[in-house]
């Protein structure tokens, strides 16, 4: 009761980076609140799953293991984790916002009448004060996200309904195992008192998964360009840099949006979130929008030709000039310094 419980996303038995990221972050939650992190897997085959949740903080793993749950379905996974959240009462419940978070998370919600916020980029544990009843809340959860087209940076709060429910954004939380793991409690889940017959209306008889040809969420060195570029033809000069460094091209959602690029390279609030040990931006402003989805980069290098660009703000290093420019310098100097 009053713990704080992460869904963890299984696609053929592997957890998904989002869900080890959420398990890193609600550790340190728990820590604050002291209560409780625990792990709620549905799947199948999932025998040694534990020990990996274990290493993330897991305190306890809630497990149910049938091919009812693989692949993913949304009814029969809705049953049974909203009868375990009425039956367990977690003050938190937290999701990956993912194609499977943000179907099954609203549901759960709606079911529960809890609420939830969604594509958070920040958790933390504070006081509120409601200003029109001057009641004072303690320990509430702080669920952090861009609002009104990434214009503004929200904080959201629910005092009253419980649990309290986010979903996070891939990418935006460190994923860090702890340096000495503590034994960790499996309970199964008594899923046969939550399953109803119409959960089972769907049948799911075959599917077809591509896999991303373009996959920039791993990649420690990033060359990112935006408008700034100036045309598809100007945006090459990123991938030149890239090839250089070994590093991945990203992209700006002006860039894209211009066809400089594919979507698939896009990073901000309506791309992906990424956190490289370094960030070269080129020709990018630096709108909240795409800094949502790079501001954790451990070095930041911009190129802009306007020195009080906002992506200057963030960046460690800024470089005032033309990317034709600075670009094909940078590639020649460091063709002549890495021999």
């Amino acid at each position: 009761m009053n713990n704080i419980f992460v869904y963890i996303e299984l696609e053929e038995g592997v957890i998904a980076d989002v869900s080890l990221e959420l398990l890193t972050k609600g550790r340190e939650l728990a820590e604050q609140l002291g209560v409780k992190l625990e792990a709620v897997a549905l799947g199948e085959n999932l025998s040694g799953v534990e020990k990996e949740l274990a290493q993330y903080g897991a305190d306890t793993v809630w497990i149910a293991d049938d091919k009812l749950f693989a692949p993913f379905r949304t009814l029969p996974h809705t049953s049974v984790l909203c009868g375990l959240i009425k039956a367990e009462q977690p003050q938190i419940v937290l999701f990956g916002a993912t194609p499977v978070g943000r179907d099954f998370a609203p549901r759960v919600s709606s079911a529960l009448h809890s609420g939830l916020t969604a594509d958070c980029t920040q958790l933390e544990i504070g006081p509120h004060k409601d200003a029109k009843t001057g009641k004072e809340y303690e320990n509430l959860l702080y669920q952090i996200r861009p609002a009104f087209g990434g214009n503004i940076i929200a904080t959201i709060v629910n005092p009253d309904c419980r649990p309290q429910m986010a979903t996070v954004r891939e990418g935006v939380m460190r994923k860090e195992a702890l340096a000495e793991p503590k034994a960790v409690e499996v309970k199964s889940i008594a899923w046969k008192e939550y399953i109803k017959p119409e959960d089972l209306a769907v049948t799911i008889i075959d599917r077809q998964i591509e896999e991303r040809k373009i996959d920039i969420k791993g990649a420690s060195i990033i060359v990112a360009g935006g408008y700034g570029m100036g045309s598809k033809e100007g945006f090459k000069l990123c991938f030149d840099l890239a090839e250089v460094l070994g590093g991945e091209v990203g992209a700006s959602r002006a860039a894209v949006d211009a066809g400089f690029c594919e979507h698939e390279r896009q990073i901000g609030q309506t791309g992906v979130t990424v956190r490289p040990k370094l960030y070269i931006a080129c020709g990018i402003s630096g709108q909240i929008q795409h800094t949502a989805g790079m501001d954790a980069s451990a070095m930041i290098i911009s190129i802009n030709t306007d020195a009080d660009a906002p992506i200057n703000k963030i960046a460690d290093y800024a470089i005032t000039g033309k990317v034709e420019e600075v670009i094909p310098k940078m590639i020649k100097y460091y063709k002549q310094n890495s021999k």
